[in-house]
């Protein structure tokens, strides 16, 4: 008896070790995604920035653990987030930022992007 207990309580701890370690990784954002505030509401409608917008058909909404997160699990809520939009304008993916990550300085428009200089690795923008 005492054996199984101490075999199930390393197994659930071998388990959770590789989740505590993944939190902290920090997440890459690709170089066309701006940030912005979201407030999501009956899919596939959302406010970006104050203004209504539309989540694309396939959109992608990550929580601050990078796991997937439903819409409609979320509506009502407003979030600071990155975001990428597909070609006809509609929201394409979406992540929810952590607490660290909202410090990041980001361009909240595409014309601001355009003004400065991405550095993928650092995961920094600069001016020329």
């Amino acid at each position: 008896m005492y054996r199984c207990t101490s075999a199930a309580l390393l197994t659930a701890l071998a388990l959770s070790a590789p989740l505590a370690a993944t939190a902290q990784v920090p997440r890459n954002f690709p170089h066309n995604a701006l940030k912005g505030t979201i407030t999501f509401g009956a899919p596939p409608e959302v406010l970006l920035n104050r203004q209504p917008a539309r989540m694309a058909p396939g959109v992608r909404i990550r929580g601050g653990d990078n796991m997937l997160v439903m819409s409609h699990s979320i509506v009502g809520q407003r979030y600071t987030s990155m975001y990428t939009v597909d070609t006809v304008g509609l929201i394409k993916d979406v992540w929810l930022l952590r607490t660290e990550e909202l410090k990041l300085p980001w361009p909240k428009t595409a014309e601001e992007a355009q003004r400065l200089r991405f550095d993928p690795i650092a995961q920094t923008w600069t001016k020329p």
